[in-house]
């Protein structure tokens, strides 16, 4: 359309020696049109070409272990034309089930992955349907016995898996196939442990002891308690994100600089479990919890009973607030670390904590619509929250 106002208007012409005459409408020659047919064509079909080469170099990194964050033209078109029959289908299959088990259990995160390039986004949605996973086998367990059995085996599993070693691959698939469900397996044997410290794994599996302290009394009594909880759920999830950061991306940063802004990360975590507990305090309830530290229920002058049988009312939204207060704070001391990440990094994790912080948000207001017992965010707000961040 634009093409045939050109050509009426006389801004560019087709001599007549070097066209047949025929208008596909009035005003816009064949030649023209198929012209415009053919170089819109070439420039999909060639951007689709880079983006399914990328795809390739990020999803199987196994084909192509000399690739940079910005890989050279030779290596996009070896990726181009790897046969398929190279492509790792079990790690096909855990990107897969981990996408589905971001996007059914995280709307904020589902989002927020959106705005990663390839080469991270795989890594991060690989370690949160780790999380994930573990999360759940403790969670659904029928018993204590048997969530104890779960962290025992993950336990067990990190302390085979951890061995870099390529002799030990076969000993890890053969452990994870006797000792976890098949719909749970590819979420451990796909998990990046090659890029992350052992350290916070553990202390995530701590965070999970933790949980099932309550089937016997409750376990956060003091402020302390429920930041030590908080760190190892949570805080722990946000160190490993900012170390696969470090791992893919180059940085000039000093290892302190780089071990001051996980730190902060962990920090942030911490702040973002606070509006989690924040916002399920009535769901946790209906399963025999109670995150608010038991000293502050005895400030108001009410009893870890009475929360359980009745999670509302002034007293328990005075808590809320309380919480929230000490997440914001968290979150306005450790947010200025978030610049000081590689900028390929930098507003996506902007995106992330922004979209999670909105929850709290939205809790600190008068009427804040609740559905299945949560708080929610609707889907145009987290949108123009992650726009918004981008553009900052």
């Amino acid at each position: 359309m634009v093409d045939t106002l050109a050509l009426r208007r006389g801004t560019w012409v087709i001599s007549a020696g070097t066209k047949y005459g025929v208008h596909f409408w009035d005003g816009l020659d064949i030649e023209e049109a198929l012209f415009f047919l053919l170089t819109n064509t070439l420039i999909v079909f060639g951007q689709l070409a880079f983006d399914n080469a990328l795809a390739v170099i990020h999803t199987f990194p196994h084909l192509f272990l000399d690739s940079a964050v910005l890989p050279s033209p030779v290596l996009l078109m070896r990726a181009l034309l790897t046969p398929t029959f190279r492509y790792d289908e079990a790690r096909l299959i855990g990107l897969q089930e981990a996408v589905v088990r971001l996007k059914r259990k995280s709307r904020s995160f589902y989002l927020a992955s959106s705005t990663f390039q390839g080469q991270i986004r795989s890594d991060l949605m690989l370690l949160y349907s780790f999380c994930r996973v573990a999360d759940d086998l403790v969670d659904n367990a029928s018993c204590a016995e048997d969530a104890n059995n779960w962290i025992s085996k993950l336990r067990g599993f990190l302390d085979i898996a951890c061995n870099n070693s390529e002799k030990s691959k076969p000993s890890v698939i053969l452990y994870v196939q006797e000792n976890f469900p098949s719909d749970t397996r590819s979420a451990l044997l796909q998990l990046p442990l090659r890029k992350l410290s052992r350290e916070p794994l553990q202390d995530l599996l701590r965070g999970f002891g933790m949980d099932l302290a309550f089937n016997t009394m409750p376990p956060i009594k003091t402020e302390t308690d429920l930041e030590l909880y908080a760190e190892r759920v949570a805080g722990t999830v946000a160190q490993m994100c900012n170390e696969l950061i470090f791992h893919i991306y180059r940085t000039s940063q000093s290892f302190k600089d780089q071990h001051r802004i996980i730190k902060a990360g962990n920090r942030m975590g911490i702040a973002l479990q606070y509006v989690n507990i924040a916002r399920d305090i009535a769901v946790d309830a209906k399963i025999g919890r109670v995150y608010l530290p038991t000293s502050w229920l005895k400030e108001v002058g009410i009893t870890y009973e009475s929360v359980l049988e009745n999670p509302q009312g002034p007293k328990i939204e005075d808590l809320r607030t309380k919480l929230l207060n000490k997440a914001f704070a968290m979150y306005n001391d450790a947010r200025d670390a978030i610049e000081e990440l590689p900028a390929e990094a930098c507003g996506p994790i902007r995106v992330a904590v922004e979209s999670y912080m909105e929850i709290g948000r939205v809790l600190r207001q008068e009427g804040y619509v609740v559905k299945a017992g949560r708080a929610t965010v609707p889907k145009w707000r987290r949108l123009l929250v992650a726009w918004k961040t981008l553009n900052r």
